[in-house]
């Protein structure tokens, strides 16, 4: 997931009917390889909250985490990303999306050898954080990077592309587990080596980035245009890349007007209510309890019946359908309503919540019982992933005016951060306290009212411009008295 949308990724693009055509040539195996390097950022973003999912059960063994300690190691990793993707977003905007890719692969080794060398759980809580720091940081900068350097008619494609190494990442985490425990399961601190392989594409992100250049629209924000003129040619044909500079200039306008939104507009009844709903959107999305699956689903499967080693290979399965169900999603997302789309994501998702909790609850312990657990479970990441995972992040690019986008945004992505630390936080214990039926029933209860809540709360926004959502919003949640100026407080 990544967690910064501005206008340039939203749904509704501007292209100049003018601009030549985006033609195949060296210029385009140039931008890909950009693509491939840049994404190694939301490959360790997956890779490092995946990772876990294997190692939390020789690294309790090792550091004596309790339920509530485990919680909190892996739960600080995303406290420190709600703050790192805050951070992350205001030094690229200062300093430049390059530079501050490469500053987050310096926190992410930092953070990677500080975890492996760590003598107790308080130090791995702490570097933990600190590797949080650099999720969150490459959530906000990663695509924000990849959709400036990109031809719009294909920006969609390439910004998609940030998700799809996210959930490869994850994926990746599971086998290398796997394979790690099953060759070398006997070892002591073999936790250390799960979470060393981080390094490496750290490393390799460092070493690609020094190779790349900075972000066009950047740049011209800069007032550095013939440097931005200069990264386009690379990337672009010579003719394609002088007409698109307009199109960079009205980019980095539009990026200067939507960061004019100030505490005036907070004093607007609809603009609140439309950011409540925003907010409300990532903590549905979060607590569908997706996360507790791909941070805890080692553990989740060994509860439900399977032993360590099956445990951890079973769990590799919700890594390959979180991948598969991602690309599902991504390739149907724009040929259905997301409105629709949602509300059939949310009942799938809480018809299989209940479904895991029923089986948890009524079936006898055994060979039995684990696996049509883990099935449910498996068709649960699937459908969150094809359906609710990515619309949240859609509908959230394209439902906010210009003029609130980065505050709306940045409030919205800051409730699901955190709504995703408290799930991460809290499972383990709430787990062992109510087992996994009333644990899964609670997250289907959470489902009805997400349910309740997009029906009545949550617009559609296919094929509808910006302007026709403010109208609308206006028109449903401005103040009943015609007193009360857009620009007066409450």
């Amino acid at each position: 997931m990544n967690t910064r949308l501005d206008s340039e990724t939203s749904g509704i693009p501007h292209q100049d009917p003018e601009l030549p055509p985006d033609t195949k040539g060296p210029h385009s195996r140039r931008l890909g390889l950009v693509a491939v390097i840049v994404t190694f950022g939301g490959l360790l973003f997956g890779y490092d909250t995946g990772v876990v999912n294997g190692a939390l059960d020789p690294l309790t063994d090792d550091l004596g985490l309790t339920a509530l300690t485990e919680g909190i190691v892996v739960s600080n990793l995303i406290f420190g990303a709600a703050f790192g993707a805050m951070i992350g977003g205001v030094l690229s905007d200062r300093h430049g999306r390059r530079h501050n890719i490469l500053l987050l692969s310096l926190v992410f080794m930092l953070g990677t050898l500080g975890c492996v060398l760590s003598p107790s759980w308080q130090v791995l809580a702490l570097f933990r954080f600190i590797l949080g720091l650099a999720v969150g940081g490459a959530s906000a900068t990663v695509p924000v990077y990849l959709a400036e350097i990109a031809p719009v008619e294909r920006r969609g494609s390439i910004v998609t592309r940030n998700e799809v190494m996210i959930v490869t990442g994850q994926f990746a985490a599971f086998v290398i587990n796997a394979v790690i425990f099953n060759l070398w399961g006997e070892t002591d601190g073999i936790w250390r080596l799960m979470l060393l392989v981080a390094l490496l594409p750290a490393i390799g992100l460092f070493i690609g980035m020094l190779r790349l250049p900075e972000s066009p629209r950047w740049l011209v924000a800069q007032g550095r245009e013939d440097e931005a003129l200069a990264v386009l040619s690379q990337v672009r044909t010579p003719e394609r890349a002088h007409a698109e500079m307009a199109e960079v200039h009205r980019l980095a306008e539009e990026e200067r007007v939507a960061k004019t939104a100030g505490r005036v507009d907070l004093g607007v009844r609809w603009v609140r209510v439309l950011i409540l709903i925003g907010a409300g959107l990532g903590f549905c999305q979060q607590f569908t309890g997706i996360n507790s699956v791909m941070y805890y689903g080692t553990q989740l499967l060994g509860d439900a019946g399977f032993s360590g080693d099956s445990a951890i290979i079973a769990n590799t399965l919700n890594g390959a359908f979180s991948v598969i169900g991602i690309a599902v999603g991504v390739s149907v997302i724009n040929r259905l309503k997301r409105r629709t789309m949602l509300l059939g994501g949310f009942a799938l998702t809480t018809t299989f919540h209940l479904l895991v909790g029923l089986s948890a609850l009524l079936m006898p312990e055994g060979t039995a019982k684990a696996w049509f657990i883990l099935v449910f479970v498996v068709l649960f990441v699937f459908s969150m992933q094809a359906t609710i995972g990515p619309l949240v992040w859609l509908i959230l690019s394209e439902m906010f005016p210009l003029k609130i986008r980065s505050l709306a945004i940045g409030i919205s992505i800051f409730v699901l951060w955190m709504a995703n630390a408290l799930v991460a936080l809290g499972f383990p214990p709430i787990v062992k306290a109510m087992g996994i039926s009333n644990t899964f029933f609670a997250f289907a209860a959470f489902g009805v009212l997400a349910l309740l809540f997009i029906a009545t709360c949550v617009p559609e926004t296919k094929g509808r411009s910006l302007e026709e959502l403010e109208d609308d919003f206006r028109t449903r949640y401005s103040a009943p008295t015609p007193l009360r100026e857009e620009g007066s407080t409450p």
